[in-house]
């Protein structure tokens, strides 16, 4: 009898995970959406709809031998994940990977991808007679979706609020790498409002077109007909029981080993955005943990210790500002940092976005 792995969690590191694993295990995996996410192509699709289906790859072909539950896990515990009051699925290893929310349009609700689609329709129509919109947050997806506004409608305005006196300060970024993007903004037109955060939320919901008028902290008035909320993200690990979230953090992260073992857990793994490992949320950093606790997991499926480790990868950002702006910071192996431009940029991520890579993990190679 093959030993059950169930992992909660489709995103970047529950894929890899279960596809190393799917000719050593049964593999269960439980996702409640229809389709994966490709999550860095997310704020291209709210401007370009030919991005559809570089944005969304169903589930059905990622497994050969296992099988994808498509339902939520209610209640995990050591050894059995609950989906409903009468459904469970027992489990020899647990790898929890279901990473963080975050607001719309970085992240989606929907579990159906064609009503996710709708409503970018919906919201891209909105889009096309708007003339402000309002971003609240200078980080990364704050400024990213700056980016893809501003590519995709030359005509519209775009507000850009955050309390901190500068963009990206969450994070160790060089003044270069701040310098650089936030040249690229001012010379789309965007707007910095930096230094105030707002004094109270729009009173519409974000991605919706109805004119507003909001003041910072600071009194300044900022008229938009659109907004969304670019901050906010936080671990999904509400459906852990009291064992398993015994010792979590603060912030909804989860402790765990060198091994990537939940702390005090042999069978239970930890991967991607939920774990307490210091790094930045990359999706190359879950996947990179989906390689060490596969291994681990086959080693004790074989009778061995768990033999693999892991070290928080070197520090990196790569953040488009639409498909031929941008820039980067990347850490070299000798430990210092480089800022790299728009061009290479582009190069890296921001034309393609991964999504041929991802296609072919999905077993769509026609996609591009």
């Amino acid at each position: 009898m093959q030993q059950r792995v169930v992992v909660i969690g489709g995103g970047y590191g529950g894929v890899a995970l279960a596809k190393e694993l799917d000719d050593h295990a049964e593999v269960v995996l439980v996702e409640p959406k229809d389709a994966f996410v490709h999550a860095v192509a997310a704020l291209r699709v709210v401007v370009d709809p030919t991005w559809h289906e570089r944005a969304f790859f169903p589930y059905d072909r990622v497994l050969e031998h296992g099988r994808v539950v498509q339902d939520w896990a209610r209640l995990v515990s050591p050894g059995l994940v609950q989906l409903s009051a009468s459904q469970s699925l027992e489990a020899d290893h647990i790898v929890l990977a279901t990473g963080t929310g975050y607001p719309f349009p970085a992240k989606f609700l929907e579990d159906q991808a064609f009503v996710a689609t709708a409503r970018l329709a919906r919201l891209r129509a909105a889009l096309a007679i708007c003339e402000r919109v309002l971003l609240v947050g200078a980080g990364p997806v704050g400024i990213e979706l700056a980016g893809e506004l501003t590519s995709a409608f030359p005509g519209l305005g775009v507000t850009l609020v955050d309390r901190e006196p500068d963009i990206l300060t969450q994070g160790d970024y060089l003044p270069e790498l701040r310098d650089l993007v936030r040249g690229q903004l001012v010379d789309r037109g965007v707007v910095l409002e930096l230094g105030a955060g707002l004094g109270y939320l729009p009173p519409v919901d974000v991605g919706v077109h109805e004119p507003f008028t909001v003041e910072t902290a600071a009194g300044t008035t900022i008229e938009a007909q659109m907004w969304f909320r670019c901050y906010g993200a936080r671990p999904m690990t509400g459906y852990l029981d009291a064992t398993l979230s015994a010792g979590m953090h603060d912030d909804g992260s989860i402790p765990v080993t060198a091994h990537l073992n939940v702390v005090g857990q042999d069978r239970v793994w930890a991967i991607g955005d939920i774990t307490d490992v210091r790094e930045s949320k990359r999706a190359t950093a879950a996947r990179d943990h989906a390689g060490v606790v596969a291994q681990n997991i086959r080693d004790v499926i074989e009778g061995r210790e768990p033999s693999a480790t892991y070290a928080a990868a070197r520090e990196r950002i790569v953040l488009p500002i639409g498909p031929d702006g941008g820039a980067s910071q990347i850490e070299q192996e000798d430990g210092s940092r480089i800022v790299l431009g728009p061009e290479e940029t582009s190069r890296m991520k921001g034309v393609d976005l991964f999504s041929g890579s991802m296609a072919e993990l999905f077993g769509r190679p026609g996609v591009r």
